[in-house]
């Protein structure tokens, strides 16, 4: 092990998921760690725990190494875990009277709204999932502001304080504030919160206007009320967090990571908790976004497997693909993501027979009790049982957890549950479920490439996770991709886009314009987009944190990126669309022709229709501080060869002699030829029968499967 630098400048990103929460470590040198520690139920413990591992793999003391450190980044799905599982804050909703029913009604779709491929069609299913805040909790109050902004019924103060007592009474924790037009004039959402702050001053309050500035009341009341569910668990989160490290004597501050893929100071997220639900995900897109601008290409796949799902995304020249929307909990929420496609496949996920056919996922067995091989009292057979099984795990290297793994429990196990009810033995049934677990992975990159008029054979795929570089190279071969490319830090890519992320903040606003074809964009369209943006450029940049106070790069250096959000009139769903700082009337007109251009690209040749018109909605900008950390590779180390062992790839009967290898970090211009196992901390590289594997400079991993 190389020798740690002893200097501050240490930087830390830690991801928590649901089975393992990831660690990646880098000295002022540039040298670099990776670990994991099991999550645990308390969130916070798991960290600590990891930051322990952390500590002991560079030979510091934790308190050493802890008042080392300044730049500390963090990923979390407390706040989604809360809405998933229903232990959200009690919340109430206060909003115009006659729209009571907002969440109830939703969209068309409210009732399908989260399921996903044969679910869609079970009609059982629909339905299931009630809104975020009951009926009995929204409250209705006498106002009515029109969409040009003007005032059509003063607000009546008597009624919001009726309101207000009826929540009191209630009990709730939060209370969201969602009035008809407040995006054109904030004025009676405003006198609500103060209102509600009198009266009940411990209680979190999110307004629409601030939360979610966009056309269309129910995705705003439905992300305002998130956002308020979510407050006060957050809040109480961030703190112990917060203290449990500053005992260890951690000085620097908690970045977050949000959905949109930057980090933002811990008191950020928590006025805005739900700017981070997809917060894990959303970094390892990033980190593949940097690896791609490093090894020169701007078309990057990222794939990250971990113990409960399978999450990928596209960056396409340069650029990780946005969505403006996400679905959680049955509700459609107006939150800036990076494009995340995800299905339940992960290293934790179950398999069983359910109608004579074998399925696996979504159902996970998580952190507790795990797959069976973890000895924690598990019993459902999951893909990391499988994976043991078919040796491509060893029992006796297992991440950084102290896991020690059983491979005849997990034999046993696979006999039992799958083996027997389909008449094969435990390694038929081990790779049977590896084929159906790699097939679900393959059809969801289909999706997301082939699907949305990307060719997956112009992309570099950057395997992650910690089962991610073990069932990459089956996924190339359904997919028809030539290779993959394997980071030391695979296993915790979303930790090291934590550590890594520039820091960002959004600011948007409505901008409602409605351009008929046939004439195109007037010079006021084009005055109105160029005002609103001026808007949303400076206060993007005012809620930069302070660098003098938040240890952050100084705002000289930030740049800023604009997008608008563009439909065809009497549309439902909108694309967001690169706009100049300040467009003038022919930038406007060659906007609409970009739209066009990019929805015939999502939805297909000829599905654009501009006879209807366009609806230019809502513009946005992004302000951007580069990560101010210390670059540096490390050292590279050369491939420890430590033996070989059967590994089950094609022919259950027939396993491959596979040659295995150890690296923590390896050196460039090495070559190994398949079948090869490399273990790098926390996961392993499957080379197979056939395939090349090569190392570079950044000790990346590249492996041809064919």
């Amino acid at each position: 092990m190389n020798t740690p630098s002893p200097a501050s400048g240490w930087a830390i990103g830690t991801d928590v998921g649901g089975t393992f929460t990831d660690l990646w470590l880098r000295s002022p040198d540039g040298d670099s760690w990776v670990c994991k520690s099991p999550t645990t139920p308390d969130v916070v413990t798991g960290v600590i725990d990891a930051v322990h591992l952390a500590a002991e793999s560079v030979g510091l003391d934790t308190g050493e190494l802890c008042s080392r450190v300044t730049r500390f980044g963090h990923g979390t799905t407390v706040g989604l875990n809360a809405l998933l599982t229903g232990r959200s804050a009690r919340t109430g909703l206060i909003t115009t009277a006659g729209f009571g029913d907002v969440l109830e009604i939703g969209r068309l779709r409210r009732g399908t709204a989260g399921l996903q491929g044969l679910d869609l069609g079970d009609y059982h299913l629909r339905g299931q999932v009630p809104p975020l805040v009951p009926r009995t909790q929204v409250v209705e109050i006498a106002e009515r502001i029109d969409s040009d902004g003007v005032v059509r019924t003063p607000l009546d103060e008597d009624s919001v304080l009726d309101a207000i007592g009826r929540l009191r009474d209630l009990g709730v924790e939060a209370v969201a504030v969602c009035l008809l037009w407040a995006t054109e004039n904030p004025a009676h959402e405003l006198a609500v919160a103060r209102l509600v702050e009198r009266e009940l001053p411990d209680v979190f309050v999110s307004l629409s206007h601030e939360i979610a500035p966009s056309v269309g009341e129910y995705a705003r009341a439905s992300t305002t009320v998130a956002n308020a569910a979510l407050g006060p668990v957050q809040g109480r989160y961030l703190t112990l967090l917060e203290e449990r490290l500053a005992a260890l004597g951690m000085t620097a501050p908690i970045m977050m990571t949000t959905s949109a893929g930057g980090v933002v100071p811990a008191r950020t997220v928590t006025e805005r908790p739900v700017s981070n639900l997809l917060s894990g995900p959303a970094s390892c897109v990033v980190a593949g976004q940097k690896l791609g601008a490093e090894l020169g290409t701007s078309h990057v796949l990222t794939m990250d497997v971990g113990g409960t799902s399978f999450d990928v995304g596209v960056v396409a020249g340069g650029v990780a693909l946005m969505s403006d929307e996400v679905t959680f909990g049955g509700a459609d929420m107006r939150v800036p993501s990076i494009g995340i496609a995800s299905i339940g496949a992960g290293g934790g996920s179950i398999a069983a027979i359910e109608g004579g056919v074998l399925s696996v996922g979504p159902r996970s067995a998580g952190a507790e009790p795990g797959p069976v091989c973890y000895g924690k009292g598990g019993t459902e057979p999951t893909t990391t049982d499988a994976d043991l099984v078919l040796g491509v795990l060893d029992p006796e290297q297992f991440g950084s957890g102290g896991i020690v793994l059983d491979r005849e429990a997990a034999k046993r196990a696979i006999a039992d549950k799958v083996g027997t009810p389909l008449g094969l033995t435990a390694v038929e049934a081990a790779r049977a479920i590896r084929v159906v677990f790699d097939n679900a992975m393959a059809d969801l990159l289909r999706a997301v490439t082939i699907e949305r008029g990307h060719d997956p054979r112009e992309f570099t795929l950057v395997a992650g996770g910690g089962s991610g570089p073990a069932h990459a190279w089956a996924l190339c071969r359904e997919a028809g991709l030539a290779g993959f490319i394997v980071p030391p830090t695979a296993t915790a890519q979303s930790a090291f886009g934590a550590g890594t992320s520039d820091l960002k903040t959004t600011a948007s606003r409505t901008c409602y314009r409605r351009v008929l074809a046939e004439v195109g964009p007037s010079a006021e369209d084009a005055r109105v987009i160029a005002e609103a943006l001026d808007d949303t450029r400076a206060r993007a940049l005012a809620t930069l944190p302070d660098p003098d106070r938040e240890g952050v790069p100084d705002r000289d250096g930030a740049t800023v990126t604009h997008t608008a959000s563009i439909r065809y009139f009497g549309q439902a769903h909108h694309v967001d669309v690169t706009v100049a700082a300040r467009p003038d009337q022919d930038a406007v007109a060659d906007l609409l022709l970009i739209f066009e251009k990019e929805y015939e690209q999502l939805w297909g040749k000829g599905s654009g229709f501009r006879e209807a018109g366009f609806e230019i909605l809502s513009v946005r900008s992004v302000a951007a501080l580069p990560e101010a950390g210390t670059a540096g590779s490390g050292t590279g180390e050369p491939f420890t060869r430590l033996g070989t062992r059967p590994v089950v790839f094609d022919d259950a009967d027939r396993p491959d002699e596979t040659t295995v290898y150890e690296v923590r970090r390896p050196a460039a211009d090495q070559e190994i030829a398949g079948p090869a196992l490399v273990q790098l901390p926390g996961c392993v590289v499957v080379v197979p029968p056939g395939g090349v594997a090569t190392t570079d400079a950044l000790g990346l991993i590249h492996v041809k499967v064919n």
